[in-house]
């Protein structure tokens, strides 16, 4: 079986009069198959050219028709014009077209004005996009386990508020470009409300640009197997990874951009080495997520006091996220605890003082805590991957002006002097956030 191919310019008649006659031939003959390309009249010189090289043909006119054997994509055989069409299909099949020359000069010009129409819809749509407040979200080591159970929540309402549609950039320097692709699909096929399109990268030539919102999870960096050499080799790269993370920022992204730096390893340093690189952008907006540390205190506080996670609060993380750090407990409260005084649901008591009552976990809480923080990261890494998702999460819609004012989190950011700690430190302290700002607490 072959397939004719008509191609032409848009207001071209004989081109009209050559599809009428492929239409006709198509209803008549069950193997007969007709492709059209239609190009526009100011484009058509040059495809005619570059499809005439490509071929190895010598042709001037519209329309230019040729055929493709067994079927779209097969060895191209030229047929000629609209003349060499007509007498082919009266030779072959016995079937002419006696169109007269006012349809044919009706057609050609109802398809320059279909075209035309075409192209300001086209335009109508792009410019009610660009319209829109797209966020460009950066996602790096995006084919980690916390990104899958992160991507799953983030392109919400709750998270975005007031953004219309999101370009989501996944981006794995060490991972595979088809697990990538494969992640897109997923992702699309979930036809979320905010998703407007999907953009894989594996390397760093189109990384940051225009970037709203950009998410460092954990980078793979060394193995358990790795001598200390070895290990001290693939800390400087990654070391130089975030040194070149942060020019490209300040280059590239958009001025107003948040970033989150999240995981295990060297949090606050990894916030620091972007910091330092980045002149042009504003510190505070910068930030390294502690939630996750800080959810781990609350659930050795709830264990020890037979309460729901969720019922403790107001606990604190000062300190390096991933190094050493301190919980502080002192302002913490819990709710809903099993004691001698006890009160309707909003009632609390602070966490200090039942501490003090003989659970005896006061003196070596921090090491509590250590532990418990070493134990979920030695086990599978699924519970660590969702603490540090829901860590993320929380924090970005709390910057997203979402939580309720008095609300206080553990959030790495660069000091400037609050609490006599030195300038140009990223630590851990409480802060809250209002209108897409953040403030340290003073009274802690």
């Amino acid at each position: 079986m072959a397939m004719f191919v008509l191609s032409g310019k848009l207001n071209c008649p004989y081109l009209a009069k050559a599809e009428l006659l492929a239409d006709q031939l198509q209803k008549c003959l069950p193997n007969f198959r007709v492709r059209k390309i239609l190009i526009p009249s100011e484009e058509w010189e040059e495809w005619l050219e570059y499809i005439c090289k490509k071929c190895g043909w010598k042709h001037k006119e519209s329309p230019l028709v040729w055929r493709e054997l067994v079927h779209q994509g097969g060895k191209e055989l030229l047929l000629g014009g609209f003349s060499d069409f007509l007498e082919h299909c009266q030779s072959y099949y016995n079937i002419t077209t006696d169109m007269p020359s006012e349809m044919m000069m009706e057609i050609a010009k109802e398809n320059e004005e279909a075209r035309t129409k075409l192209i300001e819809e086209e335009q109508h749509r792009a410019s009610f996009v660009e319209h829109l407040w797209i966020s460009s979200l950066y996602i790096f080591s995006a084919l980690s386990l916390t990104s899958q159970f992160l991507l799953s929540s983030l392109l919400t309402p709750d998270v975005f508020p007031n953004v219309h549609t999101i370009d989501v950039h996944l981006l794995d320097l060490d991972g595979d470009e088809e697990d990538l692709r494969q992640m897109k699909n997923e992702l699309e096929h979930q036809a979320l409300h905010l998703l407007h399109q999907v953009t894989i990268h594996t390397d760093l030539e189109q990384a940051f640009q225009k970037a709203n919102v950009i998410i460092l999870l954990d980078e793979p960096w060394c193995d358990d197997t790795d001598t200390e050499d070895e290990k001290e080799t693939k800390k400087r790269t990654m070391f130089e990874r975030y040194i070149e993370y942060g020019r490209l920022i300040d280059t590239r992204a958009k001025k107003e951009v948040k970033v989150i730096v999240s995981g295990d390893s060297y949090v606050n340093l990894r916030c620091s080495l972007l910091l330092d690189y980045t002149d042009s952008i504003n510190s505070r907006q910068f930030v390294a997520v502690a939630t996750q540390l800080e959810n781990e205190a609350r659930a050795v506080v709830a264990k020890e006091l037979n309460v729901r996670s969720a019922d403790v609060c107001d606990l604190f993380v000062w300190g390096n996220v991933s190094g050493t750090f301190y919980i502080d407990f002192q302002k913490a409260k819990v709710f809903n605890y099993d004691g001698a005084v006890k009160g309707p649901s909003f009632f609390f008591l602070p966490a200090q003082k039942i501490i003090h009552e003989g659970t005896g976990i006061e003196t070596d809480f921090q090491e509590l805590v250590r532990r418990r923080r070493a134990a979920v990261v030695s086990r599978t890494s699924r519970s660590a991957a969702m603490s540090s998702s829901h860590g993320i999460l929380t924090v970005l819609k709390a910057w997203n002006s979402l939580s309720a004012v008095e609300e206080v989190f553990s959030v790495g950011v660069l000091c400037s002097g609050h609490d006599d700690i030195p300038e140009g430190v990223v630590l851990s302290v409480p802060l809250t956030f209002k209108a897409g700002e953040w403030s340290v607490l003073s009274d802690v």
